[in-house]
This record gives C-alpha cells, structure tokens and sequence, in this order.
C-alpha cells in the first residue's frame, strides 16, 4: 500500500477555504518543492500527526498547528486525511474493518482531527484529538497497533546523524535493529556445554554470544578479584543486618530477554571509516553521516515484512556537496522500486528540498509544486505538459533550469545574451530581481512553451498559479536591406529569395502593402503568443533580435562598442589590448558608420547586427561587456531611471515589469484566484 492521497485543513498555513489543500501523491519518490513558508514542513507534519514516526518522538499538538486567517484568531479544529491505496490481500485482511469501498476499490482512510476546547495549551484538556477510519471520518477508531502499523519514518531538517547513531539510551540504532529480521537468530548459550570450537560460536544467536563473552569475562583473574574485593571489602560493610547485597559485574543487566537485547543493542553505535585506509583515523564530516543515517532508515524501512513502507525526510540535501545530492536521489529512487533479489521492498519517498539539484533529478510527474498556501501537482492531468514535454523536460531541466521551482516570478528567454543583460536592466529600470526572487531559465532557443507549460494548469475551471511568467522571444524577421549586408543574397532579384529552403525571413516576405504588411506581422506575433493563458505572457521583440532591437531603440552605439570589445577578449584579457583603446576606436568606427548611413536607420543597426551574424563577436560576451557600458552611463548625473525605461525596447520592458508586479490571474469563469 502507499499514500495516495492527503486533505488538510484549517492546519497551519492551510485554511479551509474551497476545501482547504487536497494532494495526490504517485508511488516512488514525490517532492514538495516551493519558496520558504510555502507549507513543505506543514504537509510533512501533518502526515506525522495523522500516522505517526517510527522515531517514538512524542507530537503535542500546538495553538500554532490551527491555522490563523490573519485577524488573530485561531481556528476551531484542524483536520487531516490520508488515504492508503492499492493494498495487498494481507493488508486488506489485517485493516479489514477500517476499510472504505469508492468506485469498487479499496481504500484506507486515516482522519485526524484536533478541536479546541480552552484558549491555551495550559489547561488540563485544551485540545481534544481523534483518529478515526472511513470517507467521512465515521468509521471505526484507530487502535494503537494499528497506527503502529502505519508509523512512518521521518528524517528531520538539519539532522544530528552522529548522535543518532551513537550508543545510548533508547538510541535510534537500537530502535532499528531491534525491529531488523534475524537480529537474535541462533542457538542460546548453556555454560554446562560451552562451544568447543569457533563454528559453534557462530551458531550462537547475539543474546547467545554476549552470554558466552560474560561466562569468559566473569572468570577472568582480574575481574573475579575486583569483584571480591568490592563485596567482601566495601560492600559488605555498607550493608545492613539481614541485607543480601552482592555485586555483580557482567556486559548486561539482568531481566527478560527482550530487555537485555535492547540492552546489548543500545550499547552499539554505527560509524564512518575509509575502506581504502581502513587505519584511517578521524571524524567523518555531518554530510557523510547524514548518509550513513539515511541508509540506516531505509534497511529497516524496505525489510519489514509489515507496515507502511513510508519515508518522510526533509531537505535531504542538508550538508550534502551537489554530487552526492544527486547521487542521493539516484539512491532514492532506486530504493523506491524495491528489489526481489535482495529482499526489499518498494518504498515510498516523500520529500521537501530547496535544491535545484534535486528538482533536477526528480520526475516533473512527481513534483508538487507549493506557492501561496496552495499544492500543484505536476503529474499528468494537472498541466497543459504533453506526454512529448514531460520527456523533453527530463532530458532538459537541468540544475539551472530547475531553480524556476523556487522562484516568485521566471523569466524565459532563448539565449545567454538575454539571461546575462536582463538583471542589469531591470535594475537601472529600479527593479532588482533577486529582491523580487525572479528567476531567469535559458532555454538555449528551444523549448521556451515546453517551460512555460508546467505553469499552465488543465480543467474547466483551473485553479491558476500565482507566479508570473514571462517568455521573452525574438520577431525573427529581418529589415529587407538585411539579407544583403548580411551576404545572404547578392541583390534584390537573386534567385535566393525564392528558395523554399531559406531559414530567414524579411519584411518584404509579408504582405503586399503597408496594412497588409502589418497585419501579417502581427498574425506571425499572435501565434508566438498562442499559447499564453492564465500567469503566462509571450513577449515578442519589435523587429527581429535583442542586439537588433537595442541598437534600433536607441543603443547602437553602445551595441557596437561591446560587439568590438567581444572581438577583442582575447587579447583584452591577455593585456595585449588597452579596453579603452578598442573602445574608443570602436566609437570613431561607428560614427563614420552613422556618418554614411545618413539616417538610414535599419541599415545602420543591421550593421552593427553584422558583428554577430559574421561570428567576429560573441553575443553573451557582448552582453557582458554592454552590461558594464550601462552600468558606466547610469552614473552620469543626467541619468534617471524613467528616461533610461522610456528608451528600452517596450516588450523588454514589459516583460519584467509582468513578473515584479504580477496581476493576479483569472480562471476560466473570469474569477480572481486568491491562492
């Protein structure tokens, strides 16, 4: 059986409005993945309330567990329902009388429900909590094996792994071997007939060997004399008349068999050590325990014959270096599967991270995407994603990509150009994205819908996300002065323009007159547009590229200078070449360009295009170096932000003021979305 399916409500940051948060969760590995406060931590506690942890941590319901709406008063009662799913004929038989029948399948509802009684948690009873089984909460309640039974095991953020797995006191260690099958398989030692030879002592069970060790130790010459004298020399003089006091000293106490293998089991502890050195000394780092620590969990986990096969961990990248993030989450995933051969079983993951290298490596079908106390799943079903974009997003979404999980707003654009320039941008515009928490994801020209899509959800009336996206594309249609400065064709009637094979296009290939022209050019905008809906907007370049458009718009002496410093990195970086040289020389060389275009406006910028389309410039190192000439023009005492945004391209503009300053947006009935 797995998890299928959590409700919660008026828990936390999840209210009850439209019925409060309702997930469904796959087999294998899921992630909650969403901005801090979002309710990763608040949907993993919810589910230790509703079915415990294996861990014996004692869960005290708190005032702060009901959900506040923000006028200071707390909510009366919280609830919680988890439905197992797909259980076997076993499981069925040993839940049977908890069990609810929906459209013929068999479900196992756990509801968990807190109400109020008092005002604070200082009166003798200010909560009263329940557990109850059936659809609606009216079936049976839960006894204490059975929710022993369904515990799962939970690995909490920020984690101490090394005290967890050293000896002591009810030590997690312990706990986990205790419950490993065969832990105390063997024979039992009798001291009439102690083992004669080393197979003998094989065969004894762990109870057996420590019994066998004590028989050996207890006559050893130097502890049968410290026992002698502290009874015979102290104790006995401590002693009152008719007292019976004998010291005793063994490996373990006295009591049943199960309390002296805990004993026993309580007295070990797991530990690191380099089996290419294996004379190594020293303390492992909290990374490489944490490792330890997790796999450790999931032996005991995946062996079990019985229970719910259930991980919880939060942010399992903690103190882990990016490699063995990924490495972990191969792991994982793996153990998900479970293996016949070795004896285990699947086990289902459910996880909360921040890291982008995790996002990475998870299935999008498997990310549950939090944003304003609100789930998105991103399986099937739940977003405009085709079957063909969920296998090109995991070929793609890489570690870079991955970090637009995170973000508040996203950016989309095709190039490094656009990703290198846009944060300089917005800021002289007097907006800072990092402060926004807007993230830029270069798709490398291809893609750019297949991204935006996993933030378009599917339904009649969808539940739209709140984070603005925005796709920033190129018009791709050159001047018609264009094809021959750049060499593509020789003249205006050269056989070229009428090859069907040309990947280009000109002004001239739409329409026959001026309105013509222009409606055709904003059919081929409406269709780079197409599939805009709710929080995703299209942006599409005036004429044809960023570097085209900027020079048009006013830049192009700037645009030049940074295509000739691109040309000359090399030698720049090299100290072959004074930056201030190539620059000042790049300035003479464009305002004779200016001199001879005489105002011919679309050959001059298709000019300076000409840098980047011949390969003498790379457009993200040009990007850089023109980054840094804005920069240098913004402490000019005549500059302002206004005059700086009025001489923009306009769709550049938009675009980032679309995800700073987001509208809400609509659902299909026209209604606003609160999230």
């Amino acid at each position: 059986m797995f998890l299928s399916r959590v409700v919660i409500r008026n828990f936390r940051q999840f209210g009850n409005s439209g019925g409060g948060i309702d997930l469904t969760f796959n087999k294998g590995v899921t992630a909650l993945i969403g901005p801090n406060d979002s309710g990763k931590t608040a949907i993993i506690d919810a589910i230790r309330y509703a079915l415990l942890t294996r861990d014996q941590e004692y869960l005290r319901v708190q005032p702060t567990d009901f959900h506040s709406a923000g006028n200071g008063m707390l909510a009366l009662d919280a609830f919680v329902s988890c439905t197992l799913s797909d259980l076997n004929d076993d499981e069925k038989g040993a839940f049977a009388e908890y069990l609810s029948y929906v459209n013929g399948e068999v479900h196992f509802v756990i509801n968990w429900s807190a109400k109020r009684l008092g005002a604070a948690p200082g009166a003798r009873r200010w909560v009263d909590v329940s557990v109850r089984s059936g659809i609606d909460g009216g079936g049976p309640a839960l006894e204490t094996s059975v929710r022993d039974l369904l515990a799962s095991t939970y690995l909490k953020p920020l984690r101490d792994a090394e005290r967890e797995l050293s000896a002591g006191r009810g030590s997690r260690l312990s706990q986990v071997l205790s419950n490993f099958q065969g832990i105390n398989d063997g024979e039992t030692f009798d001291p009439e007939t102690p083992p004669t030879d080393a197979e003998a002592v094989r065969r004894l069970s762990l109870l057996g060997l420590t019994d066998y060790a004590s028989h050996h130790i207890k006559r050893h010459a130097g502890i049968s004399a410290a026992e002698t004298a502290i009874n015979a020399q102290y104790l006995s003089k401590l002693a009152l008349k008719g007292d019976s006091l004998h010291g005793r000293i063994d490996l373990t106490e006295g009591g049943t068999p199960e309390a002296r293998l805990r004993q026993i089991l309580e007295r070990l502890e797991l530990d690191l050590f380099d089996t290419s050195n294996a004379s190594k000394e020293g303390r492992h780092g909290l990374g490489s325990n944490n490792l330890l620590y997790i796999a450790c969990e999931l032996l005991l986990l995946s062996r079990e014959p019985e229970g719910l096969p259930l991980l919880l961990i939060e942010e399992p990248e903690a103190h882990l270096h990016p490699q063995r993030q990924l490495r972990l989450m191969e792991f994982l995933e793996h153990v998900a599967q479970g293996s016949e051969e070795a004896g285990s079983r699947a086990v289902q993951v459910i996880l909360s991270t921040h890291s982008p290298n995790l996002a990475s490596k998870i299935e999008v079908a498997n990310i549950q995407l939090l944003h304003n106390g609100r789930s998105y799943p991103l399986a099937k079903g739940h977003t405009q994603l085709d079957a063909g974009d969920y296998k090109y997003l995991q070929r793609f979404l890489d570690v870079t990509k991955s970090n637009l999980f995170f973000a508040q707003g996203v950016l989309i654009v095709e190039g490094d150009a656009e990703a290198i320039l846009l944060p300089t941008i917005a800021k002289l515009m007097g907006i800072d994205l990092t402060e926004h928490g807007i993230s830029i994801v270069n798709v490398g020209g291809t893609g750019l819908k297949r991204f935006s899509r996993i933030f378009q959800r599917t339904g009649e009336q969808p539940i739209c996300l709140t984070i603005p996206v925005a796709c920033i594309t190129d018009m791709d249609v050159m001047p018609d002065c264009a094809p021959m400065i750049l060499q593509l064709v020789e003249d205006a009637s050269d056989p070229k323009w009428q090859s069907n094979r040309r990947r280009w296009k000109a002004m001239r290939d739409f329409g026959k007159g001026v309105k013509s022209q222009i409606d055709e050019l904003n059919d081929r905008r409406a269709l780079l547009q197409a599939n805009d809906g709710q929080s995703v907007k299209t942006f599409v370049a005036d004429y044809w590229t960023l570097e085209y458009d900027l020079a048009r718009s006013g830049f192009a002496k700037d645009v030049y200078s940074a295509a000739c410093l691109a040309a000359n990195d090399d030698p720049l970086n090299e100290g072959k070449k004074n930056r201030e040289e190539v620059l000042s020389n790049a300035v003479k060389e464009y305002e004779i360009l200016e001199r001879d275009k005489g105002g011919a406006i679309e050959e001059l910028c298709t000019h300076v295009y000409e840098m980047f389309h011949s390969k003498r410039a790379s457009k993200a190192i040009a990007a850089q170096y023109f980054a840094a000439l804005l920069l240098r023009s913004a402490k000019k005492p005549d500059f302002t932000a206004a005059s700086f945004k009025a001489k923009l391209p306009q769709y550049l503009v938009k675009a980032i003021e679309h995800v700073s300053f987001p509208e809400k947006p609509a659902n299909a009935m026209g209604a606003h979305v609160n999230g």
